[in-house]
C-alpha cells in the first residue's frame, strides 16, 4: 500500500516542499530510503523502527521503500523521522491518509517515540502557509517559533502516539495560539549604556551617525581607550527591530539550530563578536553540512571584529562580497545556498603593533616597516567599504576620575529613530531601509550638493585620493548627518563632517607625536 506525507527541507533559510512517499509491498523484510538522503536521514530507519515499536504499534515485516521527492534535491537532518514514521503507519492502514494530506509534518524521533525539536521550523511554517496547507504538525519544543506565523494552525505534538491520535481524530491536539510580536520585549537597550562612558564625545558622535544611517565604522586607538566598550554599546542606540526584520533574523537562528527553547522571535538586534582565530567558513558560512556564518547571525544587527588586523587576511577579504550584496551565496557541487547578511560592521584596531603611535603618554616602539606591515593586513578595498574611520584617543586621567554624567543611550536612540523615520519615508517606494544602502540612482535623487560642498569634495578627492566608492560613502554619510539635524538639503557643513571620518588616510601619514 502507498502513502504520502508532506514535509520540508531547508535551502539556506528557505523551506522547500518534500513529499515523503512510503510503499509497503510483500517480500523479504527490508527498509530502503531513496531520494538523495544524507547520513542522518539514512539512519532514521533505526530510530523509526524503535519509535513505532515502543509507541505500541506494529512495525510491518514487509518490504518498505521510502522515497523523498524531489529526488534530485539533497535531504539533510533528522526532521524526516516523524513523516517517515507516519507514512509507514498510514501505508499500513493505522493512520488516516486524508488527515495527513492537510498537514505539513516534521520532527525527530527518540527511540521511545518522543518528539525532539529540529532546526528551521519557522521557515517550515511560513512555507506551509504559502503552500496552502491547513496546519503544521511539529514537536512541542518547536511550536512557539512556528506559532509566530498567523493564518496556519500549529499543532504541538509531544510523541508519535499523540500525533497518531490527533490524525485519527481520537484526541485532537489544540492549535497553539498565534504568536504576537507586541508581546515580546522589544526594548533594544540592556545593561550597557552610553551614560557609563567617560569622555570620547567625538567617538560617540560617530557611533550615533553610524546607527542613524546603518553605516560601517572602524575605531582606531591605543589599548584601553574604550574602543570595545563603545562598540558593545552600539546596539543600545539602534532602533527596535520591525516585525519583518525580527522574522528574518529568527529564521536565520532557527535554521542554524541556535534559537533558544520556547523562544518565539528574536526581539533585539544581534551583536556578534567572533574571535580573530575564526575560519572563513565560520565567518561567512559553509562547512560539510552548510550552516549560516557570523555575518548571517548578525543579520539586522552588528558584527564586531575586535583587533581587526589579527584576523586572517583571506577571512577579512571574504567580507567584501557580503558587505556589498548583503547576502552570502555558498556554491557547492550539488546545490547553491543563499543566506541573508545585512549587518553593520563595527571594527576596532590599534594604530600600530605596539598600540601607542600618537599617544602622548607612551612612546611608540614600532619601526616604519613594522607599521606598514601591520596596516597592510587590512586591505584598501575592505577599508573602502567602511564608511567611518574614527580615532579614539586615550581618555585623560581627569575625565576618568570624574563621575559619569554622559548622555544616556535612550536619548541618543530617540534621535537615531527620528533620522531612521525620515529615511523610511524617503525610501518608502523601494526596498532600501537606510542611507547606507542607497544605490547610484538614490544618490542622484536624494543627495544633491551645492557649489561649496562640491569644492570641498573635489579638494578631498585630490588630497586624500578617495576612490569612487569612498566618494559615494562620503555623500551617504553627509545625507545621514543632515537627517540627524533634520535638514532637507546637504550643506557644506555636513560634507565637511563626513570627510573627517575618512581619516585612516590621514592617520597613516601622521607623524608620531
Amino acid at each position: 500500500m502507498l502513502s504520502r506525507v508532506f514535509s520540508s527541507a531547508l535551502s539556506g533559510i528557505e523551506a522547500l516542499q518534500v513529499e515523503v512517499e512510503v510503499d509497503i509491498a510483500r517480500g523479504l523484510p527490508s527498509f530502503a530510503t531513496v531520494g538523495l538522503p544524507e547520513a542522518a536521514v539514512k539512519e532514521s530507519r533505526e530510530r523509526v523502527k524503535a519509535a513505532i515499536a515502543n509507541s505500541g504499534f506494529r512495525f510491518p515485516a514487509d518490504r518498505i521503500t521510502v522515497n523523498l521527492a524531489p529526488a534530485d534535491m539533497r535531504k539533510e537532518g533528522t526532521g524526516f523521522d516523524l513523516p517517515i514514521a507516519l507514512g509507514i503507519l498510514a501505508a499500513d492502514g493505522i493512520v488516516s491518509q486524508e488527515a495527513l494530506a492537510r498537514h505539513v509534518v516534521a520532527g525527530e524521533l527518540s527511540l521511545d517515540g518522543r518528539l525532539k525539536p529540529v532546526p528551521g521550523m519557522l521557515s517550515t511554517a511560513l512555507a506551509a502557509k504559502r503552500w496552502g496547507f491547513a496546519a503544521v504538525l511539529v514537536p512541542a519544543a518547536n511550536a512557539p517559533e512556528a506559532a509566530v506565523v498567523e493564518g496556519i494552525a500549529v499543532l504541538p505534538a509531544g510523541s508519535l502516539a499523540e500525533a497518531v491520535e490527533h490524525l485519527n481524530g481520537d484526541r485532537p491536539i489544540p492549535p497553539l495560539p498565534a504568536g504576537s510580536f507586541e508581546r515580546l520585549e522589544a526594548d533594544p537597550g540592556g545593561e550597557e549604556d552610553f551614560a557609563e562612558v567617560h569622555g570620547q564625545e567625538h567617538a560617540k558622535r560617530a557611533l550615533e551617525i553610524a546607527a542613524a544611517g546603518g553605516h560601517n565604522l572602524l575605531l582606531i586607538g591605543p589599548p584601553g581607550s574604550g574602543k570595545t566598550m563603545l562598540a558593545r554599546r552600539l546596539p543600545s542606540i539602534l532602533p527596535p527591530l520591525s516585525f519583518e526584520e525580527a522574522l528574518e533574523t529568527t529564521q536565520v537562528y532557527s535554521a542554524a539550530g541556535l534559537l533558544e527553547p520556547r523562544r518565539t522571535l528574536i526581539a533585539r538586534r544581534p551583536f556578534r563578536a567572533p574571535h580573530h582565530t575564526i575560519s572563513d567558513a565560520g565567518l561567512i558560512g559553509g562547512g560539510a553540512v552548510p550552516r549560516p556564518g557570523e555575518v548571517s547571525l548578525a543579520h539586522h544587527g552588528v558584527l564586531f571584529l575586535d583587533e581587526l588586523p589579527e584576523f586572517k587576511r583571506h577571512v577579512l577579504e571574504a567580507l567584501r562580497q557580503p558587505l556589498e550584496d548583503r547576502r552570502v551565496t555558498l556554491s557547492r557541487a550539488a546545490s547553491t545556498l543563499t543566506y541573508p547578511a545585512s549587518f553593520m560592521l563595527a571594527a576596532a584596531m590599534n594604530p600600530c603593533p605596539c598600540g601607542y603611535r600618537g599617544d602622548s603618554r607612551h612612546a611608540c616602539q614600532c619601526t616604519e616597516t613594522q607599521l606598514r606591515r601591520y596596516r597592510a593586513r587590512v586591505s584598501g578595498p575592505l577599508l573602502d567599504r567602511i564608511d567611518l574611520h574614527v580615532e579614539v584617543p586615550a581618555v585623560a586621567r581627569g575625565e576618568l576620575l570624574q563621575p559619569a554624567a554622559a548622555e544616556p543611550s535612550s536619548s541618543i536612540r530617540a534621535r537615531v529613530a527620528r533620522a531612521r523615520a525620515v529615511q523610511q519615508a524617503r525610501f518608502r517606494k523601494s526596498r532600501v531601509l537606510c542611507n547606507a544602502r542607497m544605490g547610484n540612482r538614490h544618490l542622484r535623487t536624494f543627495c544633491p550638493i551645492d557649489a561649496e560642498s562640491r569644492r570641498l569634495l573635489e579638494a578631498a578627492l585630490e588630497r586624500l585620493g578617495l576612490s569612487a566608492r569612498a566618494f559615494q560613502r562620503v555623500l551617504k554619510l553627509a545625507r545621514t548627518i543632515a537627517d540627524l539635524e533634520e535638514h532637507e538639503r546637504i550643506t557644506a557643513r555636513h560634507v565637511s563632517e563626513a570627510l573627517q571620518y575618512r581619516g585612516f588616510e590621514r592617520i597613516e601619514d601622521s607623524p608620531e607625536e
